[in-house]
């Protein structure tokens, strides 16, 4: 094997609750050693995010990293892209490296579109003539045409995405890193990029992606790595892998989901944060029976014209079920410094009884996300007293209740 990443013994250590590294002063130092009696041993106030993970990655593989969130799997590829550095362990690079990790991570809000192309094509490493030879690939990628002379601060959230993607995929890096931000664009654009880097696979280069979506994984990828817990659980062929993760990434009392850790990419919840979703006031959900949903939120921005939502999808994710606030309820305006709760009711839910992935997010009077979690927690709906003893399998994700009347021929 070709190896292009190799990774050995590879931890990054986090503090935790404390402040970082500044400027110390006399009296810090001897106000540290009068407290330091007090203080008890161990690593109190230290997190492994990663702990020795050892793997190599060869030419041309394309890779899905999987894991529940908080298990390691941002740090990872922010380790791999530069953006921080590891605690201990060695990693090896072999070739230029393409990432996107975060909506506009390494854009300058202050360029233009145009200008951020060049900016970027020249910290990987290539000449101006190359950079311009996918200059008009790159824009017609992202569709950003009429606005690739505007400052990118000016950008929407979506436009900013498919610029960042279309600069990565499309400056021929060696290595493409992509994290879960696809989820922040529109379905066509995600199938867009998923076939870009199909690609970018063909054409011998290595890519690594991570994702809640185990259909674009298994459609992608034909390795998977499970982590967990800072850990390599299952390292493998991605249909073995993914099949292990899922039989052990349920828990039909998990009701209470709290939001305000889940790990953000895109620029998502820094104006406006959901902090949890509870359903049915903590007890389980069950097919045929009412759903109440309770959403949490925060506000750090005014936020115009706002709309929640949470859908379920199939572990191969596709959506079966969304309930939006704007569809039979009116949006509403939010202040900087707010927090407060929403509650949605369904009479019934007709959703079959099985495991589903839970997205959540909210959105902006411009239906730009402000908050979106895809994949945040994996539910399962249990079997109601309305239930059939036996489920027709064929018969879809929802099978709906109607009122049906019958007649005979006269």
């Amino acid at each position: 094997m070709d190896t292009v990443i190799s990774i050995e013994g590879l931890g990054k250590q986090y503090r935790v609750g404390g402040a970082g590294p500044r400027y110390r002063t006399l009296r810090d130092t001897l106000a540290d050693m009068v407290r330091a009696p007090l203080r008890r041993g161990g690593e109190e106030g230290q997190f492994w995010a990663l702990r020795d993970l050892s793997f190599q990655i060869g030419r041309g593989e394309v890779v899905g990293i999987i894991g529940r969130n908080g298990a390691g799997k941002s740090t990872l590829l922010k380790i791999l892209s530069r953006i921080t550095g590891p605690t201990v362990g060695r990693i090896r690079l072999r070739g230029r490296v393409g990432t996107l990790l975060e909506v506009g991570t390494g854009f300058h809000p202050e360029l233009s579109g145009r200008e951020n192309i060049f900016l970027n094509g020249a910290i990987l490493g290539m000449h101006r003539s190359e950079i311009a030879r996918k200059f008009d690939e790159i824009v017609e990628f992202a569709e950003v045409e009429r606005f690739i002379d505007t400052p990118v601060k000016h950008y929407s959230s979506g436009m900013y995405l498919r610029l960042a993607f279309a600069v990565a995929a499309h400056l021929e890096p060696e290595i493409l890193i992509v994290d879960e931000v696809l989820a922040v664009g529109d379905a066509t654009f995600q199938k867009k990029c998923l076939g870009k880097m199909g690609d970018v696979a063909r054409a011998g280069r290595t890519v690594l992606f991570v994702s809640h979506n185990m259909g674009a994984i298994r459609g992608l990828c034909q390795r998977a790595i499970w982590l967990d817990r800072g850990g390599v659980v299952a390292d493998g062929p991605v249909f073995e892998v993914v099949d292990r993760y899922l039989q052990t990434s349920f828990d039909p009392a998990l009701v209470r989901i709290d939001l305000r850790e889940t790990p953000r990419t895109g620029g998502m919840g820094r104006r406006m944060k959901l902090s949890g979703i509870t359903f049915n006031d903590g007890a389980v959900i069950q097919h045929g029976e009412p759903l109440r949903a309770t959403f949490s939120y925060t506000t750090s921005a005014e936020c115009d014209s706002v709309a929640l939502g949470f859908g379920f999808s199939t572990l191969d994710g596709v959506r079966i079920l969304s309930v939006d606030s704007d569809v039979g309820a009116d949006r509403r305006d939010l202040p900087a410094g707010a927090s407060g709760s929403a509650t949605v009711e369904l009479a019934r839910l007709d959703l079959q009884p099985g495991h589903y992935a839970l997205d959540v997010g909210a959105r902006s009077g411009d239906n730009s996300a402000l908050d979106y979690m895809p994949g945040c927690a994996q539910i399962e709906v249990l079997p109601g007293p309305s239930t059939p003893s036996a489920i027709i399998r064929d018969t879809g994700g929802v099978r709906a209740p109607g009122a049906w009347g019958w007649a005979d021929d006269a």
